[in-house]
């Protein structure tokens, strides 16, 4: 190999080096096995937020490459086990990672659940995942008691999350809110036969009663790259 063919690959290593160096860091980097490349990029946190979309109450990424939508009841303990125990590693795990879009949807299977629902949609959007919540840790404090009783301890609870008792009570009157909660429940019986709570809509996949993480993650690793 000549001279001049040796300079000619010393200038061509040079610029691939400068090239590289000028890149982005991301641009670099490369997915490791089984990673989704999603992971790769800081995902602001504004993007994952509470909202409301349409009727719906909605977290996480919307892009996001699987969409679980969730019917349950506020009074349903099986639906209160899912919240104690599967979904707080569904959202660090995938909600918060961008994997996942999480939607609840309203299917009350009783007035003291209705009035539930319509007092988390009163809360608004920034607050209405807090109310589920808080309703479903304190679900034995009024789901089991009488009318009266549980109203107290209903509107005590709200009042906890910063609903004074004249919103609590404006709420309850309100027929726009009550017609919402009880549309969310006819759309889950007609769009996919919701019969009990609390039922999954995985991309489409249905999944009845109160799924463990771990029988959540066999649905969701390969919907998102993972192995």
């Amino acid at each position: 190999m000549n001279r001049n063919i040796l300079l000619g690959l010393a200038v061509l290593a040079s610029l691939a080096g400068a090239l590289v160096g000028a890149l982005p860091a991301a641009a670099q980097s490369s997915p490791k096995p089984g990673e989704p490349l999603l992971a790769q990029s800081p995902i602001d946190p504004k993007a994952l937020a509470p909202r409301r979309e349409g009727d719906d109450m909605v977290m996480g990424l919307a892009s996001a490459p699987v969409t679980i939508i969730e019917y349950a009841s506020l009074t349903c303990p099986h639906c209160a086990n899912f919240h104690a125990n599967a979904f707080p590693d569904l959202k660090s795990s995938y909600i918060d990672k961008g994997l996942v879009r999480f939607i609840y949807r309203d299917f009350p299977l009783d007035r003291l659940a209705l009035h539930g629902s319509m007092i988390a949609r009163c809360a608004g959007p920034d607050r209405y995942f807090s109310f589920l919540d808080a309703f479903f840790k304190q679900q034995r404090s009024w789901a089991l008691a009488d009318q009266s009783q549980a109203s107290v301890a209903m509107k005590r609870l709200a009042k906890l999350g910063g609903m004074p008792e004249d919103a609590f009570d404006a709420c309850l009157k309100n027929q726009e809110v009550q017609n919402e909660v009880l549309t969310q429940r006819l759309r889950g019986e007609r769009e996919f036969e919701v019969s009990s709570t609390p039922t999954l809509i995985i991309n489409g996949q249905k999944l009845r009663g109160a799924a463990t993480f771990q029988e959540l993650e066999k649905v969701l690793k390969p919907l998102v790259g993972r192995s």
